[in-house]
């Protein structure tokens, strides 16, 4: 419940610093603020998310006192990538030409790269051994830091840059207060093994490649914006995304820091057949999940808009997460429902087929669809490559015979989300504001959670009652 209620509290502080920021600097510089974000995203991907990936699959609290060599190995690498990009970002900078972005921004993009990937590898190394207590401090720690730096840094200087640095220094900050959690005793970067290193990165580099490919198709859409329409549209544009797929996410990372590590502990002291029956379970906890969220924010965005967007995105900012949410759907479900399939049996090539399918629909989408006065074009082009790659990633999982979710779960699913969505229909002509939102949060919830219970969605009802009926009997003995 700790890591959980970490992830709530990282999540309204990411939401609330992404708006603070994009109110302090404006449609235009928050365009350069995201482009810039989005190429250490992509760089970090590459550079360091096989040690987050190795972390979370390989390391745990046996592994700490049994195999030191694999945090040995991991530290070093950390240590050796970073290094080299500082070494090619400096080239770079020398020899490229200029960039409208300019070489500041670009400079803390690398560094966003390296921070951001230590930031994650380090909070990997403690969910892995489920230190819950040191996990909420560090994000705590983090989140205090980024509304402070982040926000402060945008709200002082209206620059970009200063935002991102102060990004920078909150993330690293954070992890310096779990630097005693983090120490492995035995573990030195002496003790890296190449044979070691090998096997890591065989496991990661299909994930990887694949988040790469992922992770470029926001990118290749923010600057084709910024080509087409200038950097203020690409801060209209970038908003949406935003603060869409860190909603998407972190409801998902937080089912996934959990259900995960269930099935990866299924499947070790079980069998692989008990962590099939595991990743199936959890396809349909996440889809029960993400499915009526997706619903929930598209029917309640006037709202939304009205009350948390800055003046100066409100209008765009709704037009554009309305196109844009089916994609976020689906690359929920890819990341979080789907990918585990390969995962758990380390077979994860096939990952890297379905981002090259996004990659090449998002391109050809790009192409094919008409260009008009704003960038709805490039939205739509982005969501269709990921319902794009999640049809290519079902059909490739169906190849290696996994188990599936109940089809009465998914129908199940699907028909209590229809019955929101009917519940919630009258009430769209409501003015929008707080009374409105909490109405059409409270009678969403309340159908969906009823129609739940009802068709008992993944055993739900079971795990309810189960939870309440302790409560329910120290209630009855109160009395």
């Amino acid at each position: 419940m700790k890591v959980l209620a970490a992830f709530l509290a990282n999540t309204v502080a990411n939401f609330l610093i992404g708006l603070l920021v994009a109110k302090f600097l404006g449609p235009e510089e928050y365009g350069r603020f995201a482009l810039a974000f989005a190429i250490g995203v992509v760089i970090q991907t590459g550079a360091f998310d096989w040690m987050r990936l190795s972390a979370t699959r390989f390391y745990s609290t046996r592994v700490r006192e049994a195999e030191p060599a694999i945090r040995a190995t991991l530290d070093f690498a950390y240590l050796a990538t970073t290094a080299a990009v500082i070494v090619v970002g400096g080239l770079f900078l020398l020899i490229a030409p200029p960039f409208a972005l300019g070489d500041t921004l670009i400079a803390l993009a690398l560094a966003t790269a390296a921070i951001n990937g230590l930031f994650d590898y380090s909070t990997a190394l403690l969910r892995a051994r489920f230190e819950d207590k040191s996990y909420s401090r560090v994000v705590l720690a983090k989140n205090i830091l980024a509304l402070a730096l982040t926000g402060g840094g945008a709200f002082v200087f209206h620059s970009a840059g200063m935002a991102i640095a102060g990004s920078l220094a909150s993330l690293f900050g954070a992890v310096l207060t779990a630097r005693a959690s983090l120490k492995d005793p035995g573990a030195s970067p002496r003790g890296a093994r190449m044979a070691t290193a090998r096997t890591l990165v065989a496991y990661s580099a299909p994930i990887v490649a694949a988040n790469m490919l992922y992770q470029s198709v926001p990118l290749a859409a923010r600057a084709l914006v910024t080509a087409y329409y200038g950097f203020a549209e690409t801060g209209q544009f970038s908003l949406a995304y935003d603060l869409g797929i860190r909603a998407i996410f972190a409801m998902g990372s937080a089912l996934d820091v959990l259900l995960f590590q269930i099935a990866v502990a299924a499947h070790e002291r079980h069998g692989a057949e008990k962590g099939k029956e595991q990743i199936a379970r959890n396809m349909t906890i996440v889809a029960a999940f993400l499915l009526p969220a997706c619903a929930g924010i598209w029917l309640t965005m006037p709202s939304i808009e009205a009350l948390i967007v800055p003046p100066q995105f409100r209008g765009p900012f709704g037009h554009y997460l309305d196109l844009l949410l089916p994609g976020l759907f689906a690359m929920g479900l890819i990341q979080f429902a789907i990918n585990p399939v390969f995962q758990i049996e380390k077979k994860t090539a096939p990952l890297i087929g379905a981002a090259s399918v996004a990659v090449v629909a998002g391109l050809c989408f790009a192409l094919a669809l008409p260009r008009g006065a704003d960038a709805s074009s490039l939205a739509l082009a982005q969501c269709l490559a990921y319902v794009a790659a999640l049809a290519a990633l079902v059909l490739f999982a169906a190849r290696t015979s996994p188990q599936w979710p109940r089809g009465r779960d998914m129908f199940g699913a699907l028909a209590a989300t229809g019955a929101m969505v009917l519940a919630l229909h009258p009430l769209a002509g409501l003015e929008p504001g707080i009374l409105t939102l909490l109405l059409q949060v409270g009678v969403g919830g309340f159908v969906y959670c009823g129609a739940a219970l009802a068709l008992d969605i993944a055993g739900l009802r079971g795990l309810a009652f189960s939870r309440a009926a302790p409560i329910l009997a120290r209630a009855r003995a109160a009395l």
